[in-house]
């Protein structure tokens, strides 16, 4: 009876451990299923050979082990089943931003509105999202004016104010305001659809201490077979009666309970848990390699432009001298820059655009390269333009020199502006410094970290950013080609090295850093050349990349180390060395329980970084 219902359990349930075993043999390799397949064989063909040829067993050594070997095989796949749900939720990060892509949209074509599912959204298609409803593609916006909650992409909890000529991303939810965009990516090539690549490709790949820890099950293997022998021989040879039953239930038990499933566990489950983490917290990690380097890095190189400045010029400053207004400087001096294609000059027409300033017609213009600009509103002159080209011109900078020397020490770049020869003020204008970029390099030192920074700035410019925001050393005047030369004068110091960049010219030295950090704001080929992308852009981010990273190879560690330590501690009590001393054999199915809980222990172990937090929330 015994036999016939252990038979199914396995032939059916457990055949997958015995074809497993066949296949590795076959190219002399073993893992965890040649343990679990020799030790329910050996007990169900020793208990087969009892039932079926009793004669050839003396009369005190006629037990079967058909309970054994069955209730070993459930427990084993019992234990599976609690594994592979406790590692589906490692991939709720997948499962989440997959939600997030709705099923259709909204589109506008020959005047009418229609209803399409999503795949049939073509680019150049003009697509409609009202209040409350996810857009579905990434594109531009052509008309309206709303505002977008992106949490789910980049992490940031507050909307986004959308106007005329921004970007949506698809997948982000229209919070306030109707608003009608132009698709410009769709399918595959939409930023959700990047992340959800970017994500799987990291949580399938494998960290070099992953590939440690298949080397060592690979030897860990053929020895316990070897040790399990060996403890079967001992116990024929000098066991109690009956022998050969203690022989067995040794054997089996060592081979059992050596099972490494939990050692084959511990790394791929937190390098899953930790990516997906990642990209809650709208950090994108390309592989798990980037992931475990992260935590090695002792040097970050900032390119300034756009990672710790916001790259986008700004007025600053407006001094206004002779009794003129600071509106008025500023009116006439958007009025010549208007249509100007100099940063600059964009700078200033945007500012007198944000105070909806009423701008002069503009009769005549002169540019003059790396000088600055002469027009004529109604029948006056008006001159903009730096420093020397004024001194040049004999106009008398005595009063201003102070002013002119504390704007250039703050890092900002001065503008004059005069009228006919009379100076009326000056424009300061810089690039902007992100609010959060202090803070970030602050986090970065306190983590151990050496901060370096590139710019192609002049050394005033460099000096006052760098004191400004707290870099340990920075290089200024630095030409894109030489940037990856930096980083590898770094490295040949002894550094481990991090570049954090937004532009193409930003590539070459995102390739040579031991690990790549790119802002999700900058170019496609530098978010292809970097090893991370920082969706939200911020470099509040770049920690917190380094924080998880370090949380995610503790976790791999306490794994690791808790396998390890299970397996030295089992495999001898299994061999039965407490026998001597308290009369103690362990069951072989105590020992498919213990084992199996081994593997859910490190799961769940793994499943706690779930709850990271960054130290700056």
């Amino acid at each position: 009876m015994l036999f016939l219902l252990t038979t199914p359990v396995m032939v059916f349930a457990g055949s997958q451990f015995f074809t497993g075993a066949w296949k590795l043999f076959k190219h002399f390799r073993a893992d965890m299923n040649t343990l679990i397949a020799v030790g329910t064989g050996s007990a169900f063909l020793y208990s087969a050979a009892v039932t079926f040829f009793p004669f050839i067993f003396p009369a005190g050594l006629q037990h079967v082990y058909y309970d054994t070997a069955a209730v070993i095989i459930t427990l084993i796949l019992f234990g599976r089943m609690m594994e592979s749900r406790a590692k589906k939720k490692t991939s709720d990060a997948i499962h989440h931003l997959m939600a997030l892509q709705p099923k259709n949209a909204t589109v506008i074509r020959n005047g009418q509105e229609l209803e399409i599912p999503i795949s049939e959204v073509q680019v150049e298609d003009v697509v409609m999202v009202r209040p409350g409803e996810k857009v579905p593609v990434d594109g531009v916006v052509e008309s309206g004016r709303t505002s977008v909650d992106e949490a789910m992409i980049t992490g940031e909890s507050i909307p986004v104010e959308k106007n005329v000529g921004d970007t949506v991303i698809g997948g982000t939810i229209n919070k306030t305001g109707s608003i009608q965009f132009v698709a410009r990516k769709i399918g595959k090539d939409t930023v959700l659809a990047q992340i959800i690549r970017l994500v799987q490709e990291a949580q399938g790949s494998k960290a070099p201490i992953q590939r440690l820890a298949d080397v060592i099950a690979g030897y860990f293997v053929p020895v316990v077979i070897v040790l399990a022998l060996i403890t079967l021989g001992i116990w024929l040879a000098v066991g109690p009666e009956p022998r050969i039953t203690h022989a067995l239930i040794a054997f089996v038990t060592v081979l059992i309970i050596a099972c490494p499933c939990a050692l084959g566990l511990a790394t791929p489950t937190s390098i899953m848990v930790g990516t997906g983490k990642g990209a809650e917290n709208g950090i994108l990690i390309r592989n798990a390699e980037a992931l475990e380097m992260a935590h090695k890095l002792n040097a970050i190189i900032l390119d300034k432009t756009g990672t710790i400045s916001t790259g986008q010029t700004k007025v600053t400053d407006i001094i206004a001298e002779n009794e003129i207004r600071e509106d008025e400087l500023l009116k006439i001096s958007a009025s010549l820059e208007k249509g100007s294609e100099h940063p600059l000059g964009e700078a200033i027409v945007r500012a007198a655009e944000e105070k909806n300033l009423k701008l002069e017609k503009l009769i005549d213009f002169e540019a003059l390269p790396g000088m600055g600009i002469r027009g004529r509103l109604d029948n006056r002159t008006i001159l903009l333009g730096n420093r020397s080209w004024f001194e040049e011109n004999d106009f008398n900078l005595e009063k201003l020199n102070p002013v002119l020397d504390r704007l250039s020490g703050e890092g900002k770049t001065s503008i004059l502006v005069a009228e006919e020869q009379n100076i009326r003020g000056i424009i300061a204008i810089a690039d902007t410094i992100q609010e959060d970029s202090a803070q970030a390099i602050s986090r970065l030192k306190k983590l151990g970290m050496k901060v370096f920074m590139l710019t192609g700035d002049n050394q005033r410019v460099a000096q006052a950013v760098a004191e400004k925001v707290g870099v340990d050393e920075f290089y200024a005047e630095v030409r894109p080609e030489q940037k990856a030369s930096y980083v590898k004068k770094l490295q040949k110091q002894g550094y481990r090295v991090g570049m954090v960049g937004d532009g193409i010219n930003d590539a070459p030295a995102l390739a040579q850093a031991d690990v790549g950090i790119a802002m999700g704001s900058g170019t496609d080929i530098a978010m292809e050349a970097s090893d991370i992308t920082l969706v939200r852009g911020r470099l509040s981010s770049v920690p917190v990349a380094i924080e998880l990273s370090q949380a995610t190879i503790r976790n791999i560690k306490q794994n690791l180390f808790g396998s390890f330590f299970y397996n030295s501690l089992g495999i001898p009590i299994a061999a039965g060395v407490l026998y001597p001393f308290f009369g103690l054999l362990l069951n072989p199915m105590i020992a498919a329980a213990a084992m199996a809980m081994s593997s859910v222990t490190v799961v769940s172990n793994a499943l706690r970084l779930k709850r990271f937090k960054p130290s700056g929330d």
